[in-house]
């Protein structure tokens, strides 16, 4: 018999996975900032990007809050099917993101005529986007493991995204649509 969170556990990431090629595609305005996960009684990094629509981007989960991570979040945000090219990136004051986003524009992966903004003000669209993470995080006592951390957080996220309307078939707060996708993507009857 399985438990909620075990469910959360073995399907979470493989909702996720099914649910990328469904992804509507995004603005080219990025709005990028961090929160912190307690995993064992430590802090970890939960990246998140979102669009000028406050369409999710992107996501990701580690256990570093530097130039390496970011480096990382902006490269799987850049692959993702359902992004646009940036034309602007606006982030916080951390000191990682300059870093990073230059390395990444002097390689050619992020467009010579796109412009990183480090003003705190403009990133209250993401601010208010973590509430409902952290609204799903914050009453428990924090994580056991890394793992299982990222797995119940890729089902956090795609349930938000789905819940936003960002998933093709399903308008925005339809339920009902939410249940048909799950049910179409895992070959089971509403």
């Amino acid at each position: 018999m399985y438990t909620i969170y075990r469910w959360v556990q073995h399907y979470a990431s493989e909702l996720e996975r099914r649910c990328r090629s469904q992804l509507k595609m995004t603005s080219d305005s990025w709005r990028v900032d961090e929160i912190y996960i307690k995993v064992k009684k430590q802090w970890v990094y939960l990246y998140r990007a979102v669009d000028s629509q406050g369409n999710t981007l992107d996501f990701f989960f580690s256990p570093t809050r530097d130039a390496q991570a970011a480096k990382c979040f902006f490269l799987k945000t850049l692959a993702a099917s359902h992004t646009n090219e940036p034309r602007v990136i606006n982030v916080d004051k951390n000191a990682a993101y300059p870093k990073a986003f230059n390395e990444l524009k002097a390689a050619g992966i992020i467009p010579e005529s796109c412009e990183l903004r480090q003003v705190k003000y403009l990133n209250n669209l993401i601010e208010q986007d973590h509430r409902f993470i952290k609204r799903l995080t914050k009453p428990g006592m924090g994580f056991f493991s890394f793992e299982t951390a990222w797995r119940t957080l890729q089902g956090f996220e795609i349930m938000n995204m789905m819940r936003k309307g960002q998933v093709q078939g399903v308008d925005k707060g339809e339920v009902r649509d939410q249940a048909t996708l799950v049910a179409k993507l895992f070959g089971v009857a509403v």
